[in-house]
């Protein structure tokens, strides 16, 4: 296995280039673990408490699922604790695969991935404003991305680990506030621009101001604005959140794919 990637790693990947978006983000900067084969598997951890990325084809194979263990056990063991994203295929052979050696995995997350070809404005009006966040904001941010992880309860980190994370997407203009009607910050999201892609994430709204439409608003703005740089907007979201989903569907989100995490069982 190789740990280094290259064009060819990235020419796969295009063929998912929804569901594994953020891989083929992530792959351009420094992670602590990559092995590929250039061919049928890539694996990639950037740092905790984010999971691991192991990507396989469609057309897999009782080697491919092997293979993909065998690495998954010498590099990122379930048993210490990592999670992995991955398609259903693979997830369906690995907790076969670790029940085999007293092992018990499960899904924990279903994901769908979406993409917006023609953004709808929100049939519902609501109040407020669009804000993007500048260095002033760090701290909100910072603790806004803090609450949006606890909300989902996935990969809470430090607050430190949150600064760095809210310094580097407002340093790339892309953290957005919902200001309401009296200049409070009810709701966030983030804009991430890669390979053609806006990936939209992090939408958060405070408890108090839910079932208001901020988030809608919001994340119609912001994938106008990803569509004006000539980005295609998409997103991830919670397969089992329908809400949200519906809420997503309706300013124009379209199902493109889907992938889950897998951890062992606690």
């Amino acid at each position: 296995m190789d740990q280094i990637v290259d064009q060819r790693d990235f020419d796969l990947l295009a063929g998912d280039r929804y569901t594994f978006s953020v891989l083929s983000r992530v792959l351009h900067y420094p992670c602590n673990a990559v092995y590929t084969d250039h061919e049928r598997l890539i694996l990639c951890h950037t740092t905790n408490p984010y999971p691991v990325w192991l990507w396989t084809p469609d057309d897999l194979t009782e080697t491919d699922c092997t293979r993909a263990w065998q690495l998954a056990q010498e590099t990122c063991p379930f048993g210490r604790g990592f999670r992995y994203n991955m398609k259903y295929e693979l997830a369906d052979a690995m907790i076969r695969l670790a029940k085999e050696t007293g092992l018990k995995l499960e899904i924990v997350t279903n994901m769908f991935a979406y993409d917006c070809p023609e953004a709808i404005a929100p049939a519902v009006p609501t109040e407020g404003r669009l804000y993007r966040c500048t260095m002033d904001d760090l701290e909100e941010a910072a603790r806004l991305i803090d609450s949006f992880h606890e909300d989902i309860a996935q990969d809470r980190s430090s607050m430190e680990h949150c600064r760095e994370v809210a310094a580097q997407r407002i340093e790339n203009g892309g953290f957005f506030l919902w200001k309401n009607g009296q200049d409070e910050t009810v709701a966030c999201c983030s804009l991430n621009a890669e390979d053609g892609l806006g990936c939209v994430g992090s939408v958060y709204t405070k408890p108090e101001h839910r079932r208001r439409h901020y988030a809608q608003h919001l994340v119609y703005q912001v994938t106008n604005l990803a569509a004006e740089q000539g980005l295609m907007p998409m997103l991830y979201t919670d397969a089992d959140y329908a809400a949200s989903n519906a809420c997503y569907e309706k300013i124009g989100y379209i199902l493109r794919g889907k992938l889950c995490t897998v951890a062992a069982k606690k």
